[in-house]
């Protein structure tokens, strides 16, 4: 093979460095064409940076003080490790976490819950709830309260670590001549039974239920089709939950 000559060398210079403004000029073009995507899908955010990474076509997209990642079309998001469909604004990784976690709500034993029956009682929510969780008579009080024709079956699931009084609490509760009383009283007025009788309380059992089931926190909500919802949500968006397990 014959080496190139001066003129050659200069020539094939001129032809990768051509071909590499080319291919930064595309990149350009395809980031500022992605950038103008983004920003119209979401205007209240500025697009600080956008990088290609070396990882199948994902673009890193700095905005809104985080790292998102997507394609050069936009046909997906993916936010703090959520894919999010840019279109709908679905998290489509919520739904599909919702859908493998579904729990069997017939299979729930909710001899071993507290039923509160309101209005007909038609449908039917489980609730692990800790006596002494803030968010949890938030729930009560400021949610649940709104929402008729529902029994609800709140499981005692005192977290310890965190509220070493709430499995005693639990006890002069579900020991009560009247739970149901018992438990409102204790949720609207801040008042325990002054006297409780001796019984079984299935504390152990709800705390087996809870890791088998994966309920980790409280308040839990779990409703009819089996999907669950965290934490003292807004009655509205329950009620929604609601309505869709039943027509499930």
């Amino acid at each position: 093979m014959q080496p190139y000559t001066k003129r050659q060398n200069m020539k094939l210079k001129h032809l990768v460095l051509t071909t590499l403004i080319a291919v930064s000029q595309i990149a350009c073009a395809d980031e500022a064409s992605l950038k103008a995507k983004i920003e119209k899908a979401y205007p209240k955010f500025d697009v600080e940076s956008i990088v290609k990474t070396p990882y199948g076509g994902l673009y890193e997209v700095f905005m809104g003080g985080q790292i998102i990642y997507t394609d050069e079309k936009m046909t997906f998001l993916i936010a703090e490790g959520k894919l999010v469909n840019p279109e709908t604004k679905q998290n489509i990784t919520a739904e599909r976490f919702a859908e493998l976690t579904k729990i069997d709500f017939n299979s729930l034993p909710l001899d071993k819950a507290i039923k509160v029956v309101k209005g007909n009682g038609s449908r039917k929510i489980a609730v692990f709830s800790d006596v002494d969780c803030p968010f949890c008579k938030r729930l009560e009080q400021n949610e649940l309260s709104h929402i008729t024709d529902v029994t609800i079956y709140t499981f005692l699931y005192p977290l310890e670590q965190l509220h070493p009084n709430a499995a005693a609490k639990s006890k002069l509760i579900w020991c009560a001549d009247d739970r149901v009383a018992a438990w409102n009283d204790w949720i609207f007025n801040n008042k325990l039974p002054k006297k409780s009788g001796e019984c079984k309380v299935p504390l152990e059992e709800i705390g087996q239920l809870a890791g088998k089931v994966g309920v980790s926190s409280t308040p839990t909500l779990i409703f009819e089709d089996g999907k669950r919802m965290n934490g003292a949500q807004p009655y509205k968006l329950i009620e929604s939950a609601m309505k869709a397990a039943v027509k499930n």
